[in-house]
């Protein structure tokens, strides 16, 4: 992979990464049904180039990180392991915000002690709790980062005005929301990213939601990847990497052949014209 993004100044990473919340068991629940296998798709991932990696402790929930200790750890020189807090999953079914101070110290230390790292490189509020001030959550963070315990810090779930109040709280390196060629909802926080040297990292990049379905752009993509003799997958991720210098894509798999067709996507390109035929 030859296009790389710099993340804080200075993480250099390649500009496809993976997103490992599919490692996960059924309903992002659990464990894999073969943790051997899921192993196996990490350490291929790096093996092709792929240097971020995304994760989160609500993933499992907890599972997914030790998941991707036991298969990297000690880990290669330049690989960014990146995580999130701030949601509990009290049911398979339920995501809830927890943006406490108390929770966030107490998630960002069990995920060091899971990864098995003394830093984590970029810790991620994974969305905003609305029954807690973001100044008190992203003030805890800053609190952990003052203290050794998080390089930078990213936010995830957040819109331009959002965006503006955490970056008065601390400095904010990236931003994580759905993004893809059927829903570009973000772009009024992409181009504050492209403006200021932020990482965008899209979640949810190959527009698998059912509302994404009836895009004419998403049609029109399609169509391309038809004409190219690629998959779609394969299309939406060369999509975004054309979007935009900010993108860092995360697409995620469990399965080997389509983490080689994703990477294999890093390759690929659109031309001014083709961006502007999908539209």
């Amino acid at each position: 992979m030859s296009q790389a993004i710099v993340i804080g100044g200075d993480l250099c990473v390649n500009r496809l990464g993976y997103g490992a919340m599919r490692l996960s068991g059924q309903g992002i629940w659990g464990d894999p049904a073969d943790r051997d296998e899921a192993k196996r798709v990490l350490r291929r991932a790096v093996e092709l180039g792929v240097n971020f990696i995304d994760t989160a402790d609500a993933y499992g929930p907890a599972t997914n990180e030790s998941l991707i200790a036991d298969a990297l750890h000690p880990y290669p020189p330049g690989l960014v392991i990146a995580t999130k807090g701030g949601i509990v999953r009290p049911s398979p079914e339920r995501w809830d915000a927890d943006g406490r101070p108390e929770h966030l110290r107490a998630a960002c230390e069990a995920s060091l002690r899971r990864l098995r790292v003394e830093r984590i490189d970029l810790y991620q509020l994974h969305t905003i709790d609305p029954r807690v001030p973001l100044e008190d959550s992203l003030g805890e963070i800053a609190r952990l980062q003052r203290e050794g315990k998080i390089r930078h810090v990213g936010v995830s779930n957040f819109d331009a005005d959002e965006l503006a109040r955490a970056r008065r709280i601390v400095p904010v390196v990236s931003v994580q929301n759905r993004y893809n060629v059927s829903d570009r909802s973000s772009d009024p926080v992409l181009a504050i990213c492209e403006r200021d040297g932020l990482a965008f990292i899209p979640w949810s990049p190959l527009t698998q939601s059912p509302r994404d379905a009836g895009s004419g752009a998403r049609g029109r993509l399609e169509a391309w990847a038809e004409r190219r003799g690629v998959t779609f997958a394969q299309a939406a991720i060369a999509w975004l990497l054309a979007r935009s210098p900010a993108m860092l894509p995360i697409p995620g798999t469990s399965l080997l052949r389509h983490l080689e067709e994703n990477v294999a996507a890093a390759t690929m390109s659109l031309t001014a014209e083709e961006m502007s035929m999908i539209g």
